[in-house]
């Protein structure tokens, strides 16, 4: 592996193709931290209560996206091979399946979540306090479904043409919006001092609710931009003629698409069931849970950023048979990843409490929450590790195995071990957040070992080429 990282660091044409395909996504994923950030410390200054109702369903909302986002790795896996394999014509026939792809997968998920949103809270265990906001946020949050489910295909297809800045562009434009929509929603008129003077601010003053409109809003605008754009994109070749069932490159989605969103939803639900156990705790604890697992995602951002450069390459390199490039661009990608999360996982532990307290100024839920982040930071280096193996795996179309890894370690490790810790033992969130730590550390050794024995090779047939 070091020999293919000395040899890529040296190479400026892989470095600078790395680098195009990653930064854009990384920004995408900065900004729609910025946006979460937003949302969870304006509804934070309202109390514990408004944070645990966010919190209470996030899981689910998780659970929700995974599908979609399944269906988007699996075209991005497909479009790439069949450009690396200079095969235009099945390139246009992925992007027409992954249209309807968004058309079924958005229409099922609206359904079913619109009709839980109003039992959801009651199901999970949230304090009774908190349930009518929780289930009124839900539902708000789930309406726009249909233009998720194209946010995230048609964007995932977009970046499988190399092309990250367009999505980037747009998700801009979309956090712009949800940010300027927070302040109108969330909080009630106010007046605030600017350079000495005083000026009246409206506000709607919808707190939880306004929070959730902000986002759907948001979302309608860059599903319909998302989709303009994969429409006007020339290697996707989309037309209304065009949209129709192909037996052969569906099959293909699935077969790739299937087992992540298997191990995604079946992971999810698991966090459901954590999330369930971890309200036990009390409110305090929730509302610390909740702000904790907001505030973690902006050290995740090198990771998921190049996870995107991860799948499109190794689609892209198995699609033209050079394993040695595929080689190249995964350790390299590997080695970026965890330096640049080493590096922020270093200044999450030494500064979660200053962190925190940018969402909320109730100190138990600070002090709570920043025990939890620096015991979330040590795994983090073997967590950057373990988005790009998923990424690379999905690129070339293994996803079996990796769905049976997160299942064995989701409800063997992370689970079981909560359930003892919180029942049975009685203890704190800080086991809580040891036990979400092992889980990925265990996830991370499964999926090294597989990596480095080569097993995914098989049925690639790779031609060594220089």
């Amino acid at each position: 592996m070091f020999t293919y990282i000395r040899s890529t660091l040296k190479d400026k044409a892989m470095m600078r193709t790395i680098f195009l395909l990653a930064w854009p996504t990384m920004l995408e994923e900065a900004l729609q931290c910025i946006v979460t950030y937003a949302d969870t410390a304006q509804v934070g200054v309202m109390g514990a209560n408004a944070s645990a109702a966010i919190g209470l369903t996030t899981t689910v909302t998780w659970m929700t996206f995974y599908p979609m986002y399944a269906a988007g790795m699996s075209v991005t896996s497909c479009i790439s091979m069949a450009l690396g394999a200079k095969d235009a014509r099945r390139a246009k026939t992925a992007a027409a399946q992954a249209v309807l792809l968004v058309l079924v997968l958005g229409l099922a998920i609206m359904g079913i979540t619109l009709a839980v949103s109003p039992f959801l809270p009651g199901w999970l265990g949230g304090a009774q306090e908190i349930r009518k906001d929780a289930s009124v946020y839900f539902a708000i949050i789930c309406a726009p479904m249909l233009f998720r489910a194209a946010s995230i295909i048609m964007g995932a297809a977009i970046r499988a043409t190399g092309n990250t800045k367009t999505p980037m562009l747009i998700s801009t434009l979309m956090n712009v919006v949800n940010i300027i929509l927070n302040f109108l929603f969330i909080s009630p008129t106010r007046t605030t001092m600017v350079f000495g003077h005083n000026f009246t601010v409206w506000g709607a003053g919808w707190g939880v609710a306004g929070a959730g409109i902000a986002s759907a809003l948001s979302l309608i605008l860059g599903g319909t931009l998302m989709t303009i754009a994969a429409w006007r994109c020339p290697e996707l070749g989309l037309s209304f003629r065009r949209i129709r069932y192909d037996r052969d490159v569906m099959g293909q989605c699935v077969r790739v698409g299937v087992p992540i969103a298997g191990e995604r939803v079946l992971f999810s639900f698991g966090q459901v069931i954590f999330t369930a156990i971890t309200a036990r705790l009390g409110t305090v604890a929730m509302a610390a849970h909740s702000i904790a697992l907001t505030a973690e995602q902006a050290f995740y951002i090198p990771g998921y950023g190049m996870q995107t450069a991860a799948a499109t390459l190794a689609g892209y390199s198995a699609g033209e048979k050079n394993e040695k490039h595929l080689m190249q661009y995964s350790s390299t990608i590997m080695f970026i990843a965890t330096l640049l999360m080493t590096l922020l996982s270093t200044a999450l532990f030494l500064f979660a409490e200053p962190i925190m307290s940018i969402f909320t100024p109730d100190r138990q839920v600070v002090e709570l929450g920043g025990l939890a982040l620096r015991i979330v930071a040590v795994s983090e280096p073997f967590f950057a590790v373990l988005v790009i193996l998923e990424g690379i795996f999905s690129g070339l179309g293994d996803t079996k195995a990796p769905f049976v890894f997160s299942l064995i370690s989701m409800w063997g490790v992370r689970l079981t071990s909560t359930w003892l810790c919180v029942v049975v033992f009685k203890l704190g969130l800080g086991s809580v957040w040891l036990c979400m730590s092992a889980d990925n550390i265990f996830r991370f050794s499964m999926m090294m070992v597989r990596f480095l024995r080569g097993k995914w090779k098989k049925g690639l047939h790779f031609i060594q080429s220089t």
